[in-house]
């Protein structure tokens, strides 16, 4: 295949991503590679991602370009996948993950525990919001949408004090400078999957499947972001769910890796939260994940998550 051709959305950071996994591909591969822009209902719908079911609405679109053959391959925030498998379509490689945490870009270089109570604050995210409002500091929590210079210009223009981003959109297009404050996963765990990118492909491209796994997978990044999306889905809970998951591979006291996964599930509201951890071998990471997932829901998680107005008023 002389040129393969990459489906992407048209942000900035979605083709800043998609740039650099195409610079992989051309200098592990030997392929040249061409950016296809798709437009997904998330880039166009300006209602909240929570009342738009969150999702897939920035991926049913890049996945009907590929069934219909407008592009060979796809890349994604692997956060925004919705955890079911889609027909036709094969995760064909995620690549080393980025930092995976939230960050904040407040007014005159404030930190979360230095902005005043009453201080607002934007998110776009239920679970960012859910956490914020858990810490017990007295910030009024905002909705937002837009890209990465629109919820920037938020804090420029003064209507918030502060903003909640993921630091890999920001490393990814150069912009680390504009952050006051990384957060610490035990304030703030981040969605399932976040800081890392997935690649699609036909399933029926057997041979492209092949060679994206093998030139681009990193086994790390696979099995820590398998155990957090396992969570999400036997939790049956969407990315816009006040759901936080984090996994890591460390090695153990033989030198033998191990997972160890973090979850948080909170009411809306974030006055009741419920934080467990598991850990397991590597191989088993969508155990470890489920197992997890079971536990909490045998806790009550799944009231936490479906009945948010009852929590809150």
């Amino acid at each position: 295949m002389a040129v393969l051709r990459l489906g992407t959305r048209a942000s900035l950071l979605a083709r800043t991503q998609s740039g650099h996994v195409a610079d992989m591909v051309r200098e592990r591969l030997g392929v040249e590679v061409e950016l296809v822009p798709v437009t997904t209902e998330g880039d166009v719908n300006r209602t909240p991602l929570a009342q738009m079911g969150g999702t897939g609405v920035f991926v049913s679109a890049l996945r009907d370009a590929l069934i219909d053959g407008l592009c060979d391959f796809a890349v994604h925030s692997l956060k925004d996948l919705p955890t079911e498998p889609c027909e036709g379509i094969a995760l064909a490689a995620i690549p080393t993950r980025e930092d995976p945490r939230d960050v904040l870009v407040a007014r005159d270089g404030l930190t979360l525990g230095e902005l005043p109570p009453g201080s607002v604050v934007a998110t776009g995210s239920p679970r960012r919001a859910s956490q914020l409002n858990a810490l017990g500091l007295g910030l009024e929590v905002v909705g937002l949408r837009g890209n990465i210079d629109t919820r920037l210009g938020k804090v420029t223009s003064g209507e918030a004090d502060g903003v909640i981003l993921a630091r890999a959109g920001l490393s990814r297009i150069d912009r680390l400078d504009v952050i006051t404050e990384s957060l610490d996963p035990l304030q703030m765990l981040p969605a399932p999957g976040q800081g890392a990118l997935a690649i699609e492909c036909r399933s029926a491209d057997v041979e492209l499947v092949a060679q994206l796994a093998a030139a681009l997978d990193d086994a790390d990044t696979r099995a820590a972001v398998t155990a957090e999306r396992a969570v999400l889905r036997t939790l049956e809970a969407g990315c816009s769910a006040p759901v936080g998951a984090l996994a890591e591979v460390v090695s153990g006291g033989e030198g033998d890796a191990e997972l160890w996964l973090r979850a948080v599930v909170l009411s809306h509201d974030g006055a009741v939260n419920m934080r467990r951890s598991a850990t397991g071998p590597v191989a088993d990471a969508a155990e470890v994940g489920n197992r997890l997932g079971t536990g909490m829901l045998e806790e009550g998680a799944a009231e936490l998550i479906h009945t948010p107005a009852k929590r809150q008023h």
